[in-house]
């Protein structure tokens, strides 16, 4: 599935793994995407069990459409169909990819290929609707295990018009560079959940 790329809205916002309070979550994230710079939101909820993600999917996906921002599931085909969410995103240990276009069809997905040239090639055989690519500086989210840079960017936008989604640390000091690298959506999370300095609203708006 093809998306429309809007330059206003590069943001691609990735959950926080753990939401301890469910109400203020909510909250946050309303006001983040009230900023209209966000194209995609991730619901990336690490150990919890399916029920437990749709509940809070069901409320997360009522807020995402009433602010025109799509809906992402990560690592299950299954849940975004259950959610009728807009799409998924796969890494490399999930589920195959051939597989899980059979279970969600039409839909926004997204394949993680690391720092890996030929996992990028590779990508490009299953049409997917962005490739993301990472990490690019360190993160404070997870441990980061694969590295890369502009380079690597570049050779990517080279070889397909495929949407590009940069992954890895980005926050208000390093994102404008990979915006002038041509990087079409900037994920972040850690930036905006765990920031000490700012609050989700103020770190967003950071973000020209």
């Amino acid at each position: 599935m093809r998306i429309n790329i809007n330059t206003r809205r590069f943001i691609y916002l990735i959950s926080p793994n753990k939401i301890h309070n469910k109400d203020l979550f909510y909250h946050e994230l309303e006001k983040v995407l009230k900023s209209r710079k966000i194209y995609f939101f991730q619901l990336r909820l690490k150990n919890y069990k399916e029920k437990q993600i749709i509940k809070i999917g069901k409320k997360v996906r009522f807020i995402c459409k009433k602010y025109k921002t799509k809906l992402i599931i990560n690592d299950s085909p299954l849940i975004a169909k259950k959610l009728n969410a807009d799409g998924y995103h796969l890494g490399q240990k999930d589920m195959r990819l051939i597989k899980s276009k059979k279970i969600i069809r039409n839909k926004i997905f997204g394949i993680t290929c690391h720092n890996s040239k030929k996992l990028v090639k590779k990508a490009i055989n299953f049409k997917p609707t962005y490739i993301a690519i990472g990490a690019f500086f360190k993160s404070s989210t997870k441990k980061v295990k694969y590295k890369a840079n502009i380079n690597l960017l570049k050779y990517v936008k080279e070889l397909t018009k495929i949407p590009v989604v940069t992954i890895g640390g980005i926050n208000d000091k390093n994102y404008k560079n990979l915006l002038l690298n041509n990087a079409n959506f900037l994920a972040i999370s850690g930036y905006i959940w765990n920031n000490k300095k700012y609050k989700p609203k103020e770190a967003i708006e950071k973000l020209i």
